[in-house]
């Protein structure tokens, strides 16, 4: 199982970047695929999700409006387009699979863990 994070730069503030995660080695269509994001000192975020089974969608209110997130099952690839960038974006975007959450639940069952995780990329956002 892979996970494979790319797309993460320096960026000014107002900025934009285009995350991908690219998934190998499980049933794409059936997982639900998080971002997730760790600044330094501060817990990890899960900020958004897709669930590949029923197209659901979440975001957290810190990136509602700003963040889209999309999939490409045909490549198995999941992205996070991420406009209007702050310096408090600046963080580690980490992408991971879990089989039973869905986006109802990712808000609360994301902190106990998920299945299979990327190792990360970094954005940073200069203001």
């Amino acid at each position: 199982v892979q996970l494979v994070e790319s797309g993460g730069g320096l960026v000014q503030a107002g900025g934009s970047l285009r995350l991908s995660c690219a998934a190998s080695g499980f049933t794409f269509d059936d997982y639900t695929i998080g971002w997730f994001r760790q600044a330094p000192g501060k817990e990890r975020e899960g900020i958004s999700c897709i669930s590949n089974s029923d197209e659901s969608i979440y975001y957290a209110d810190s990136v509602q409006g700003r963040f889209t997130i999309s999939s490409d099952n045909a490549k198995n690839t999941v992205y996070l387009q991420m406009n209007s960038l702050k310096p408090e974006d600046t963080a580690v975007y980490y992408c991971a699979a879990d089989e039973s959450i869905v986006a109802a639940t990712f808000q609360d069952e994301s902190r106990y863990g998920m299945d299979y995780w990327g190792k990360g990329t970094l954005v940073t956002v200069s203001s």
